[in-house]
């Protein structure tokens, strides 16, 4: 036999997965050390994903995974905490990833008019915090579990205030009384706006009644001047327009909001836990290795 057809038959036509297993190319442990050593750097993570379908299963199974517990350990522990099926998160880890790295940008929507679209980017650094979320619940749902970030800062032309742009994450959103309560009030998903993370339909939180004054006071924005979504699965991006604060106002303020827009057929006030405050968790990207000879991508993770 001729060492040609020797060769067809150890690597049979489109049989390119077995070629990459044999060279160790998808062998989930030297992935691991791979991505280990150059620090979960997501933009190379999101080029891998896209070599080979095998190895985008493993991306999304494992290694976005762990690129999150990487970046913010704090925030993903408590975000499977009691959750059924605690190694996934809603949507997948893929997607917490980019909401973790990723400002989603702003385009207008019927609650908030900006004059220029502004493109989503790779937030250098970002601060996810527990207490900020829980400025974005009414009194009725703060037993829910939500991580916000501090709004991602961006000079718009033609307006004297800086446009804020932020980003936010449920735990167990499917158990959770904001959901029970936009479902029991029917209140319709919108038509024209998607989730920038995952994809799915999102509700209006303004068309629902439910931004309470303590939401624009944490941001340093004016009442009426932010709007925010959130989608099925419980991711929430939303916009305001930024003006500093006074220095005589401070965070107890924050707990005095009323229940603005919160009809008497969701569930009852819920006995307040005192939970304490929370400083955050800073979240980098991280330094992009020029592994390949590209320069730093401009892609978000999928």
């Amino acid at each position: 036999m001729s060492s040609g057809n020797q060769k067809s038959r150890l690597n049979p036509p489109g049989n390119d997965v077995a070629e990459f297993s044999e060279s160790g190319i998808v062998n989930e442990r030297i992935l691991m050390l791979v991505f280990e050593f150059v620090n979960w750097d997501p933009h190379l993570l999101s080029r891998t994903a896209c070599v080979s379908r095998k190895l985008h299963a493993v991306a999304k199974r494992l290694l976005w995974r762990h690129l999150c517990m990487s970046r913010a350990p704090r925030m993903v522990v408590a975000l499977v905490n009691g959750v059924p099926n605690g190694y996934q998160v809603g949507g997948g880890w893929h997607v917490l990833a980019k909401l973790l790295l990723f400002c989603c940008g702003c385009e207008s929507n019927r609650h908030f008019r900006v004059n220029q679209s502004l493109p989503g980017h790779f937030a250098k650094t970002s601060r996810f915090s527990k207490t900020s979320g829980r400025s974005f619940l009414t009194k009725k749902f703060r037993e829910d579990l939500l991580y916000v970030s501090d709004p991602c800062e961006h000079a718009m032309e033609g307006h004297e205030e800086d446009l804020g742009v932020y980003r936010g994450v449920f735990r167990g959103f499917r158990r959770s009384k904001t959901r029970d309560c936009l479902i029991g009030r029917r209140v319709e998903l919108e038509e024209n706006v998607r989730c920038p993370y995952c994809g799915a339909r999102v509700w209006s939180m303004t068309s629902a009644g439910l931004v309470p004054k303590s939401a624009w006071r944490r941001l340093g924005s004016h009442e009426g001047a932010l709007e925010y979504f959130v989608c099925v699965n419980g991711h929430l991006h939303g916009f305001c327009w930024l003006a500093p604060l006074s220095s005589d106002e401070d965070d107890d303020e924050l707990d005095e909001d009323i229940d603005d827009g919160v009809h008497e057929n969701c569930d009852s006030q819920m006995e307040e836990e005192g939970r304490p405050s929370s400083s955050g968790e800073m979240i980098e990207v991280g330094s992009t290795v020029d592994w390949l000879g590209h320069r730093s991508f401009s892609s978000p993770p999928v």
